[in-house]
């Protein structure tokens, strides 16, 4: 049984569902103690961990305020003493719709851009003097392959994994010092459940990503549980300001 994260603290935003709750159930299972934030009900995926007598718990958390991810990070220290890791995962994706730029509304393009990259900044802010503190930490951010293939007809979205990719570079600068690590996963499209749902991205869009991949079939949340376990554990002491790309060799860098 892999129990590289034995009592750690990790906190996972948008954790109610899909690649987030996955996430939830992996850390949990290397043995973290696990806190489901979302602003939809992770009631469920709390629950289901704690019925394998792992500490989980459901709080109720909107990324895109700085109130509310400040109530995150202090009752988690009160619940669990302390936040080893943060996995930021929280944004807007799978219910998008694909259209051309100049379709994207100014109130679109801002709703993405304050939960995939102020959420994250804002997430990321709240953790840090607790981690500093600490004189360690982790930080995972959830970054796209989008980012660099240049995908069209999602403009918004391109654009805020870009500013995640670049973040995650500029955070590990500040926050090395400090022995926090900052790093990023880049999925390829993932077949969350959320995801299966959205016309736009099943059929051909599915399709043509499994085509582009080396190996050529769907990818599922699962596929990036041992990127992440090794991002969060000691495994990777020396490794920081990295996006590292899991997506079947779709992207090869």
């Amino acid at each position: 049984m892999d129990m590289r994260l034995k009592d750690k603290v990790a906190i996972v935003t948008g954790g109610a569902r899909g690649i987030g709750a996955a996430f939830c159930d992996g850390l949990a299972a290397a043995g973290a103690k696990v806190v489901v934030a979302d602003v939809l009900d992770g009631s469920p995926v709390a629950e289901r961990i704690s019925e394998t007598q792992r500490p989980a718990i459901y709080m109720r958390a909107d990324v895109t305020s700085k109130q509310s991810v400040e109530k995150l990070v202090a009752d988690t220290v009160r619940q669990f003493g302390t936040v080893d890791i943060l996995v930021n995962n929280a944004a807007l994706f799978a219910d998008l719709a694909l259209k051309p730029f100049q379709q994207i509304s100014e109130e679109e393009w801002d709703r993405v851009m304050l939960v995939n990259v102020r959420g994250t900044f804002q997430c990321a802010k709240a953790v840090a003097p607790v981690m500093i503190d600490n004189k360690k930490g982790r930080i995972v951010n959830m970054a796209s392959g989008t980012a660099f293939k240049g995908t069209g007809n999602l403009l918004h979205y391109v654009a805020s994994k870009g500013a995640v990719v670049s973040m995650t570079r500029s955070l590990a600068r500040e926050l090395g010092p400090h022995n926090i690590c900052v790093n990023a996963i880049a999925p390829g499209l993932t077949m969350s459940e959320a995801v299966v749902v959205n016309p736009d991205w099943t059929g051909k869009a599915s399709a043509a990503g499994v085509a582009a991949r080396a190996i050529q079939r769907d990818q599922v949340p699962a596929d990036l549980l041992s990127t992440l376990i090794y991002l969060c554990s000691d495994d990777s002491n020396f490794v920081t300001g990295q996006t590292i790309s899991v997506d079947g060799g779709a992207l090869m860098r």
